[in-house]
């Protein structure tokens, strides 16, 4: 997986990207009670506002961390939003996204450098 400074985590599934967040970020926003997911078929550039997240505690938007189609949205999520807080790596995914270069997620923090910046 690859992470970026919003706390997002990108894994690499055939030509897809799937983002969530990560493991920190859903312990600092606490209990998740509800999240608005993109539409399908949405062409997004990287930094667009895609989700938004509320919790107990804020709303957070989610960011499309790179430019690409989104072509997948977890419905999960809109039904069991606290999903978020029981597996935010694993079935709380929000979107994938279909991109023309996955060479780009080279330039995004691998796991040492995401801890790092989360000491």
């Amino acid at each position: 997986m690859k992470y970026t400074k919003e706390h997002e985590w990108l894994r690499v599934e055939g030509d897809l990207v799937v983002v969530g967040i990560t493991e920190h970020a859903a312990t600092q926003l606490g209990d998740v009670v509800f999240v608005e997911l993109p539409e399908t078929e949405t062409q997004v550039a990287g930094g667009d506002e895609v989700c938004v997240i509320e919790s107990v505690k804020a709303a957070s938007d989610i960011l499309a961390p790179i430019d690409g189609e989104i072509v997948a949205v977890n419905e999960k999520l809109a039904d069991n939003p606290g999903l978020v807080n029981e597996d935010p790596t694993g079935a709380a995914w929000f979107f994938k996204l279909k991109v023309d270069d996955l060479s780009v997620l080279d330039d995004f923090m691998d796991e040492d450098e995401y801890q790092d910046l989360i000491g």
